[in-house]
């Protein structure tokens, strides 16, 4: 369970130095920021009824103990949606020392917007000025003083991927925590009507000696009154003495209403994106460089449906053959060298040490789970955490977002919600968080149903590592075939019954980049090393449990109840339910422990120890019901947390029916036409 935004903070200040918080829009590489300041050791912290999250972690500078904050990605601040509520209590209430705001470089007007609403704010701040190698090629020439100086506050130049600056901004915050040092920034007003009428609000405010909660400046509490932002204008109206300037906010937004005929916070951000646009005119040159970049040429490829849907597939397949090739190869090579080396040596000596007893057998059968994490885990999961570390670091899913938008609205869905899809199949968990991205309720539900049936990771691994091991690369293409279309079907069928209408696509366009090896490694290891604290010792103690059963008689006991699904309607082995079940816990428990009871069974029998315990139809069955049942325990905490607990065990429910539903009707094909 993450902390509470309240608990979270005050550990923050109690343990460090200074606090800074980390702001910027979702695409900036914040998140690259984040990572390489803090590294591991990362807690996340919610407010009560709100599913965005923030990121709190400490670092260490020169001896000094640092808390940073990461703000959720945002565009802007704001009651507008959750993640900008979250992203300005955040700041707001946890008075940070300095905030970090991150700007993309190549898009310096877009995001000066969010820059001026904290310069508002008046908190020390510092400007990470990110992607200036992409700026360069681009042949963006920008003047960092005069930048620093509109703004009034430090501008540090970054390439957060590689590392590069990020040094020098944490010095940079640190200095300008240190000295409290607030932003003093050149010429920085509104047009005449809006400032005229911010001042005498701000007046009337330090007049009557009102304060708010947050102790924010009189200047940025009458923007905001001025914008009618629900959740200040609520704070405010129950406070003494705020009645008078309510009443005199609600007539100045009524007359520039009427002024310029739209309403006050509309106009107020109008005069925000004058200011940035006038801002990045005056300190940046953009030079003619020739051709487009190539990032931006295989941009336009990767789009345009003639030429984007073509490289789409070609992507898949790509990721298909990888994983079949060199997952299987590294399989086969793991599994050899452990049986040689580990295990025979192993059970030898513990048996010749201890006799063969109940004690030793249990020792075997842990070695029997590591192996079969060997086996069946780890060549698969690995490799494909690092395709996917390849594919957003290059930018690529963000192509895929636009490409697919149209084919995405079909499902209710825009083309945004294809990016936490996708990563769906390397995790579920973070793909069901990465919903958050979407607008509605209904969008966010739809989503979570087609991730949940979204091959992760795991499943992949329970695919390749049998059906693909023991039948060949055609029949889990088959495989992934029926999923597709079992997934379009919903998909269609939740858009249809689930009353309401899908939102536009805004997004900003962000060309191809050259992924960095470093970056890749980090997040893949990051990735790859959650994996195995995790399941490594489920791996463990189920193979553990399951050799009990198994010594002890009871695994058979077990498995009758199980017979009238398991063996008679989707005509597996009875056994193989009780590893469905524990496969629960994690999608490839259940195939890395069936592993563990044939190897047990049959003896190390080389590659067909599985084929002596089921047949190839047998284990494609086993295959795709492990793909489409229940999503494991920690993808039914996430979806409860973020959908409700009556939507995730409706959600689990369903999984069931079709997996069973499938699973049946698969097997009946089988045994009458003579494949079961």
């Amino acid at each position: 369970m993450p902390l509470s935004c309240h608990s979270a903070i005050h550990k923050l200040h109690g343990e460090t130095e200074y606090t800074i918080a980390l702001a910027g829009n979702p695409n900036v590489g914040k998140s690259s920021v984040f990572n390489s300041l803090t590294g591991m050791g990362v807690e996340t912290a919610n407010y009560p009824g709100k599913t965005v999250e923030l990121n709190v972690a400490v670092t260490e500078l020169d001896g000094t103990a640092i808390g940073i904050i990461d703000l959720p990605g945002t565009y802007a601040l704001g009651a507008v949606s959750e993640d900008q509520w979250v992203a300005r209590r955040g700041v707001i209430e946890s008075k940070p020392d300095a905030v970090i705001v991150v700007v993309d470089a190549t898009k310096l007007a877009r995001n000066l917007y969010m820059v001026i609403q904290f310069l508002e704010l008046g908190f020390p701040m510092v400007i990470a000025l990110n992607v200036m190698d992409v700026a360069r090629r681009q042949g963006r020439s920008l003047d960092l003083e005069r930048l620093s100086r509109r703004l009034g506050v430090p501008v540090v130049p970054t390439v957060a991927n590689r590392g590069e600056g990020l040094e020098e901004l944490m010095e940079a915050a640190v200095a300008v925590a240190a000295a409290g040092r607030k932003p003093s920034p050149e010429g920085f007003e509104y047009g005449r009507d809006i400032e005229s009428r911010v001042a005498a609000l701000a007046a009337l405010i330090a007049e009557h000696d009102l304060e708010d909660p947050y102790g924010l400046p009189h200047r940025a509490l009458a923007l905001l009154l001025l914008e009618e932002d629900p959740e200040f204008i609520e704070l405010t109206s129950g406070l003494p003495g705020w009645q008078p300037v309510l009443e005199q906010a609600a007539a100045m937004r009524e007359e520039i209403a009427a002024e310029h005929g739209q309403p006050a916070s509309s106009r107020i951000a109008a005069e925000r994106h004058a200011l940035a646009g006038m801002i990045a005119a005056e300190v940046e040159k953009v030079e003619e460089t020739g051709p487009p970049p190539w990032g931006e040429r295989l941009w336009g490829y990767t789009t345009s449906p003639a030429t984007g849907i073509p490289i789409l597939f070609l992507v898949l397949g790509s990721i298909f053959a990888v994983l079949y090739f060199v997952g299987n190869s590294l399989a086969a090579l793991m599994s050899s060298l452990w049986y040689t080396y580990v295990e025979t040596p192993l059970a030898s000596a513990l048996i010749s040490l201890m006799g063969d007893n109940l004690l030793s057998q249990t020792l075997i059968w842990a070695a029997r789970g590591v192996e079969a994490a060997l086996t069946v885990g780890i060549p698969y999961v690995l490799v494909f955490y690092l395709l996917l570390a390849v594919l957003e670091d290059t930018g690529y899913l963000n192509s895929v977002a636009f490409l697919t938008d149209s084919i995405m609205h079909r499902f209710g869905l825009h083309g945004r919600a294809i990016i936490p899809i996708v990563a769906g199949a390397g995790c579920n968990v973070p793909a069901i968080i990465g919903t958050r991205v979407l607008s509605t309720t209904r969008e966010r539900l739809i989503a979570g149903v087609l991730i949940v049936l979204v091959p992760c990771s795991a499943r992949t691994a329970v695919i390749f590592g049998s059906v693909a091991f023991y039948s060949g690369w055609q029949y889990a293409l088959l495989l992934y075939a029926i999923l597709l279309v079992l997934w379009v079907l919903v998909g269609l069928g939740l858009n249809f019954v689930m009353p309401g209408t899908t939102s536009g696509l805004v997004m900003e366009m962000f060309p191809f980049r050259r992924p960095h090896p470093k970056t890749i490694f980090r997040k893949t290891w990051f990735r790859f090393k959650a994996f195995l604290y995790l399941a490594v010792p489920i791996l463990l103690a189920g193979s553990v449990i399951l050799g009990f059963l198994y010594d002890s008689g009871l695994l058979w006991d077990l498995a009758a109840p199980l017979a009238p699904v398991v063996e008679s309607w989707m005509g597996l082995p009875a056994v193989a339910g009780l590893t469905l079940i524990m496969g629960i816990l994690r999608k490839e428990l259940a195939l890395q422990l069936l592993v563990t009871l044939a190897i047990v069974e049959y003896g190390a029998a080389a590659q067909d120890n599985l084929l002596l315990l089921m047949s190839e139809w047998q284990l494609f069955i086993f295959a795709l019901v492990t793909a489409i049942y229940i999503p494991c325990a920690a993808t039914v905490a996430a979806l409860g947390r973020e959908l409700g607990w009556v939507r995730a065990v409706e959600i689990m429910v369903f999984t069931i029916a079709l997996a069973v539903l499938v699973g049946g009707l698969l097997n009946q094909f089988g045994v009458h036409f003579g494949l079961a």
